[in-house]
């Protein structure tokens, strides 16, 4: 892993992100396939699209 993942996470953290924002941005990020279709939320998916692009930008608007 490198360091930008654990900043990511741990800036995450302490702002208190939403957690399924949270869980998609990592799995985003690693490049792990997205959960099945009947647990996604819109709260995984807009993480998940940050975490494939490394966006760290948009943490705020999920707090």
């Amino acid at each position: 892993m490198d360091q930008t993942y654990y900043d990511a996470v741990t800036e995450m953290e302490s702002k208190q992100v939403k957690r399924d924002y949270m869980l998609g941005w990592m799995g985003g990020y690693l490049h792990n396939p997205m959960i099945e279709e009947q647990r996604l939320t819109k709260d995984y998916e807009a993480g998940y699209a940050d975490g494939s692009s490394g966006n760290k930008g948009n943490f705020a608007q999920w707090v």
